[in-house]
């Protein structure tokens, strides 16, 4: 039998997603959990595999296990044994040609940036900072270049593993909350540090060192040295992962935290 699950996660608990030697990986945590509810161990195949310190409000996995459980013991009994920084929040079973890797068809990030002169102490980790006024007229304007198709070759982490840097930039928005920033970026699939890097770019323009058409020649230059430095992880969300209507997945995108 094949589950799917919908996982939320506090990154600043974790060494990220992919399991770890030391077992301080967020996959690591929920195969604890589920193999103690199969009484047989269990592997878990996620959407995304996030860093260290970057969130999920929409995370989707699966595993697969030969013994029959409730989806309600998947979600109350993992929960039980999970820690606070992990929550399942739901379990479905799926066919076996589901895969939440593969069968994905789109991504959805939000970054939420404290954009006030003096840094958050009660969300701390939870929230990227920059103390300078941003403009968001300039930000949008360059972000719009990046939409489409492209090589993201310049965006993308030196230890970035995939086969290809091109990508579809289906959808970046950004929006004013308050002292809030956020960035919503929507994608077929995303490189290794993108949407951090991007929104390292965005906040360049946004200060006004930059006009917003550098990023369109950052875009196309291909090159990681000409654009800004990586962001903190700290405001990165994997907020939703879109499936095929036809797997009838819950749809678990929450927009921006409930703590805010």
């Amino acid at each position: 039998m094949k589950i799917a699950l919908g996982l939320e996660y506090d990154g600043s608990c974790f060494s990220g997603w992919q399991t770890q030697p030391s077992g301080a990986g967020v996959q690591d945590a929920v195969e604890r959990a589920l193999s103690g509810i199969a009484g047989t161990p269990v592997t878990v195949t996620g959407a995304g595999r996030t860093d260290a310190g970057v969130h999920a409000l929409g995370q989707v996995a699966h595993f697969e296990v030969d013994v029959v459980r409730s989806d309600s013991a998947w979600v109350r009994g993992g929960n039980a044994a999970l820690p606070p920084g992990v929550a399942v929040l739901w379990a479905q079973p799926v066919s076996d040609e589901f895969h939440a890797r593969y069968r994905a068809i789109e991504r959805c990030y939000r970054y939420l940036l404290l954009n006030r002169p003096v840094r958050s102490a009660l969300h701390a980790g939870r929230v990227g900072w920059f103390h300078a006024p941003l403009e968001l007229a300039p930000m949008r304007e360059a972000a719009a270049l990046l939409l489409g198709r492209h090589d993201f070759s310049a965006f993308r982490s030196a230890e970035c593993q995939a086969r290809t840097a091109v990508r579809e930039l289906r959808g970046i928005e950004v929006e004013r909350r308050g002292d809030l920033v956020v960035f919503e970026l929507r994608a077929d699939a995303f490189l290794h540090r993108m949407v951090r890097n991007i929104v390292g770019c965005l906040v360049y323009v946004g200060k006004g060192k930059y006009p917003p058409a550098w990023l369109g020649e950052v875009l196309a230059s291909r090159d990681r040295a000409r654009a800004a430095p990586t962001f903190a992880p700290d405001g990165l969300y994997l907020a939703e992962v879109r499936y095929d209507e036809k797997w009838q997945l819950p749809r678990n995108s929450r927009g921006t935290p409930e703590f805010w």
